[in-house]
């Protein structure tokens, strides 16, 4: 079937079950803690619903912060999950200690978070170059993961004909755009021009004053060889309108990670947790539960 009939029958049975938007819905989200965790060299801020549903960690793109969650976390709490996200090392709230140890991998960072958390086992959804980190944690920490969501992201694969592949579709020109046009698809911001100020909103708000922290490495070097030997189960998504990371890549990552599922989302760009949240979060509703 093709994937957008399907989500046009996902679409009418999030009417038909009562599928409330996170604006629509009359279920208060539950209360989540806000502060920090004391991590080498960080305190990291994170939002934690708690309760003793399974956790789903979501982790945020570079133009955004755990701010962005806010279409998810009533959701996700309605539907009896534990909610956690957190601002990474250098975004947000986040604080990083310039004398302190050095910066690491996020990869790590989220594994010391977890364990702060006292959190064994969870679901992992990232989206853009949260996507990154995402990938690099399930091949890093695989038994930690019930499955990982990489969301609008072109996951940082270093194989040349891939890099040159990304240079044909992002020249400095692209680099050159406001934020919002190249992360926004244009359905989105000629139908919301509130969402779109949100969002742009938050972007500025997504990276402390100051100079910005050290650069973190990752724990793996991402190939296209490597990402065959991922055994979490995976589910790919990203928007029709998505410049960054379009349709056609996701059959190339699909390829290679062997137990993954895809999804395309109409009428959305690269923020598509964002634009499409009701779709959004159903697919990785639907998609947690199976696992």
């Amino acid at each position: 079937m093709d994937l957008r009939i399907k989500l046009s029958l996902v679409t009418v049975a999030v009417l038909t079950l009562g599928f409330a938007s996170p604006q629509t819905s009359n279920r208060p989200p539950a209360p989540a803690r806000e502060t920090y965790a004391d991590l080498p060299g960080v305190r990291i801020w994170f939002r934690d619903t708690g309760g003793s549903g399974i956790p789903v960690v979501f982790m945020h793109a570079a133009t955004g912060s755990s701010r962005n969650w806010d279409n998810q976390i009533p959701v996700f709490t309605a539907a009896g999950y534990r909610f956690i996200a957190y601002d990474r090392r250098g975004w947000g709230r986040s604080v990083s200690d310039p004398a302190g140890s050095p910066p690491g991998t996020a990869a790590d960072d989220l594994q010391g978070l977890m364990n702060y958390l006292n959190v064994d086992r969870f679901h992992l959804v990232g989206t853009a170059a949260g996507g990154f980190v995402s990938l690099d944690y399930a091949l890093s920490f695989p038994q930690r993961l019930r499955s990982v969501v990489i969301a609008n992201s072109i996951v940082g694969v270093q194989d040349e004909d891939y890099l040159e592949l990304g240079r044909r579709l992002r020249p400095p020109q692209f680099d050159a755009l406001p934020p919002e046009i190249r992360e926004l698809g244009p359905s989105y911001r000629a139908a919301n021009a509130e969402g779109t100020r949100r969002w742009v909103e938050l972007q500025r708000l997504s990276r402390p004053e100051g100079p910005p922290a050290p650069a973190q490495t990752f724990r793996n070097r991402m190939t296209f060889s490597l990402l065959e030997t991922i055994k979490v189960p995976t589910l790919l998504l990203t928007g029709d309108a998505d410049m960054y990371a379009p349709p056609p890549l996701v059959p190339l990552f699909k390829a290679r990670i062997k137990n993954s599922e895809s999804l395309i989302v109409p009428e959305a760009g690269h923020s598509s947790y964002w634009e499409k949240p009701e779709v959004f979060n159903r697919a990785v509703l639907d998609f947690i539960r199976k696992h």
